[in-house]
């Protein structure tokens, strides 16, 4: 993607080619699955979807190519929807970009005693200090994590924040995939 900065590994850039594709759809949308595949590999063995993906003829070492996945079923939590998945060995890792609200540290003092799941996702959305943050996770099946977090305040591709720990709930999800 042309937006794209240029990172330091191939899987913090693959995080921030979907958190850039993501952003060209806008907020509010639903949780998007990708399967993160060797570039070179893909290249190698599928010529034709790599030419429709537009993939390079020589891609760098290492590159991963992020293809997204059958849309998630709104009807399904995801923690449930991710321990029926299952990769290939063809897949190299997979990476998720879902919107959440979330609260600053200090409203953790001020949350009600007694909510249910439903009535602390109420209370959360209706919280001043609440703000939109979509995260894309991404990890390897040799355990390498990375994350990218956007504000919908600070929409720009300047004011992404990335981090191997930054949403470690989310990463370890992700990781149980890859798992026999």
């Amino acid at each position: 993607m042309s937006n794209t900065p240029m990172a330091a590994n191939p899987l913090t850039r693959a995080v921030l080619e979907i958190d850039e594709y993501a952003s060209t759809l806008g907020w509010d949308q639903p949780a998007r699955l990708f399967a993160l595949v060797d570039t070179s590999a893909l290249r190698a063995q599928e010529p034709a979807l790599a030419d429709q993906l537009g993939l390079p003829d020589e891609a760098e070492p290492a590159a991963l190519t992020p293809v997204e996945q059958d849309e998630i079923p709104a009807s399904q939590p995801l923690d449930e929807f991710l321990a029926t998945i299952a990769w290939p060995d063809a897949v190299a890792g997979c990476a998720l970009t879902v919107e959440r609200l979330m609260l600053p540290p200090t409203a953790e003092a001020e949350v009600p005693i007694g909510l249910d799941d439903a009535g602390l996702a109420r209370w959360v959305a209706d919280h001043p200090q609440r703000q939109e943050v979509r995260m894309t996770v991404a990890v390897l099946r040799d355990g390498s994590r990375e994350s990218a977090l956007r504000l919908r305040e600070k929409d720009s591709p300047t004011e992404v924040l990335t981090g191997a720990g930054l949403v470690p709930g989310l990463a370890e999800a992700l990781s149980a995939t890859f798992e026999d």
